[in-house]
């Protein structure tokens, strides 16, 4: 644990923090966080009292003196005393020192103070932000340790990129607010955080996730660890959220693959998560509400339904094919609805161009191109082409069948329009060009609603389905085995830095287990380490031993 702090190069950024503080330097920051790491690996709680504790009593004196620390009297109530005030203050000193509105976490603020401290984690202020993204760097650079030691050792072979993010809630010890008498709670910016099919919400913190997943059709085996995590109040910059944390791995160089998330995200503003995750070269898979399904919107007359765009002229049955479709109907389809949804396939829009550095793609008609997907009467009037002359298609090959023009879907035009031809001025631009350019403002705030993969389609479920499964069984892990980030008691210290700070603790380690037992069932020997992999230290303290004295207070 000791090379897994050291390689994640948080004390380094934390000690050029505090260079500048006066007063005695007191206990390391490496003493701290090491003894925190000792608490959540044997104990599972991120608790001041059990890191002093493990320290103080269960390290051997060779070891203590690596980490600064003095020996002291176990029977010596006034040593025992001192010891843990200089453990605490040490920890103090770093949360003081990170937090850009800096309170007193032992006593409730009157709410209108409460508010104007809770401005600093929100406000625009030079100092602020820089120290808000400092926290963010080092939390990032904890759950990451592990991550770069994995990918080091060419566990991530396989890995194709693909990532989910879903955001959960962390409950905290502090009481919430008071409105009756005006008092806030002594966790300033905390909230409510609402779970879907949960009535009750949960007063504290919500944390946002992203985890290495995988598809059906993945081949190969890689663990799924947490590659992202942010703190924050519930409900608030959600998507802002979710694109910090593939900013934070991103200098790693993983694949990037397909994104899905929950339709919490999928409401949020485009400019706030879809058309950040695209400039990064995500796919987006999403989820939709009841009354956000089937027809969405238009862009150069094609309908963008169920987040693809579509021949103007796809017959409505099939546009309507998922309109007000209930929850329950969509996680399991009927064989009807499925054979509307494949009845679809020939209609979409084809990818000509795939997106350039100002987002835009090219899409084309498809009755149009080399290989048309169905015939269309608007086509030949405004591209006329000579007749090709008659081939002859063998009926026993499937293939040929199928890529005659016959075997094709005709596009069947309006009745208005078939008693009296259009001009081509008022045909949509999809049908006078053959080819569009989508720009992102194109489809306004529908844009948020676009996404890579046919709804519903088994592309779609192949990717859907597997990365939500991977997301939630990863929050499942480390909120329910040994380390349980969801527990209060496990996060005792108040304030959102230290919530924040404790939070990535345990993260890393759940992180260091979940590569453990991954490799404990996946042989890797063939796979050599490479030459700069850490070795174990010898001088890692050994198991904490039993020790019935009574912890000092939180």
């Amino acid at each position: 644990m000791s090379h897994l702090l050291d390689h994640s190069g948080v004390v380094a950024l934390i000690a050029a923090e505090l260079a500048g503080r006066p007063g005695p330097r007191g206990l390391p920051i490496r003493t701290v966080l090491l003894g925190l790491l000792l608490s959540i690996h044997y104990i599972g709680k991120a608790t001041l009292c059990d890191a002093w504790r493990l320290v103080t009593f269960s390290l051997t004196p060779a070891a203590q003196d690596r980490l600064s620390l003095k020996p002291i009297n176990p029977d010596d109530p006034y040593e025992r005393l001192a010891s843990s005030r200089r453990f605490y203050r040490a920890f103090d000193r770093i949360t003081s020192t990170l937090d850009p509105a800096r309170t007193d976490r032992r006593t409730r603020l009157p709410r209108h103070k409460a508010i104007q401290h809770a401005v600093a984690w929100e406000d625009d202020d030079p100092e602020h932000r820089r120290l808000r993204d400092l926290l963010q760097t080092i939390v990032t650079n904890l759950i990451l340790a592990p991550v770069v030691q994995d990918k080091g050792r060419r566990y991530f072979k396989y890995y194709q990129g693909h990532v989910g993010i879903d955001a959960t809630a962390m409950p905290t010890w502090a009481k919430p607010p008071r409105a009756n008498r005006g008092l806030a709670s002594t966790e300033i910016t905390a909230g409510w955080h609402h779970s879907a099919g949960n009535d009750r919400p949960t007063f504290g913190y919500s944390a946002t996730l992203a985890t290495a997943t995988r598809t059906r059709t993945t081949l190969g085996t890689y663990p799924q660890l947490v590659l992202g995590l942010v703190i924050d109040t519930p409900h608030k910059r959600i998507g802002q959220n979710a694109i910090t944390t593939l900013h934070g791995f991103a200098p790693l160089g993983l694949p990037v693959g397909a994104l899905a998330v929950d339709r919490a995200y999928t409401d949020q503003a485009t400019e706030h998560f879809a058309r950040p995750a695209r400039a990064l070269g995500y796919h987006l898979v999403l989820d939709y509400k009841q009354d956000q399904r089937g027809l969405q919107g238009s862009a150069h007359g094609a309908l963008l339904i169920d987040g693809n765009l579509a021949c103007p002229l796809m017959p409505t049955p099939l546009i309507h094919a998922t309109k007000g479709l209930d929850d329950k109907t969509v996680r399991t389809p009927p064989e009807q609805l499925n054979e509307l949804i494949a009845a679809r396939e020939p209609y979409w829009l084809k990818l000509k161009q795939s997106a350039d550095a100002q987002g835009r793609i090219r899409l084309q008609c498809p009755a149009a191109g080399p290989s048309p997907s169905v015939t269309c009467p608007r086509l030949n009037r405004t591209r006329p082409t000579p007749p090709a002359s008659p081939a002859a298609v063998d009926l026993t090959n499937a293939r040929q069948r199928d890529a005659h023009l016959a075997a094709k879907p005709t596009i069947q035009l309006p009745d208005n329009e078939r008693k009296r031809l259009l001009p081509l001025a008022e045909l949509p631009r999809i049908c006078q060009k053959s080819t569009i350019t989508l720009r992102p403002d194109d489809l306004g705030i529908k844009d948020k609603l676009r996404q890579d993969r046919r709804y519903l389609t088994p592309t779609w479920q192949d990717a859907y389905r597997s990365i939500r499964a991977n997301t939630e069984g990863v929050n499942g892990r480390i909120k329910g085995h040994h380390i349980d980030i969801g527990d209060p008691m496990n996060r005792l210290a108040h304030g959102r830095v230290a919530q924040t700070l404790l939070t990535a603790l345990m993260v890393c380690l759940a992180n260091q287990h979940i590569l453990l037992s991954w490799r404990q069932t996946h042989d890797r020997t063939e796979q050599p380490a490479p030459q700069d992999t850490p070795t174990p230290d010898e001088h890692d303290p050994a198991p904490p031993k039993a020790d019935s004295r009574p912890p000092p207070r939180e």
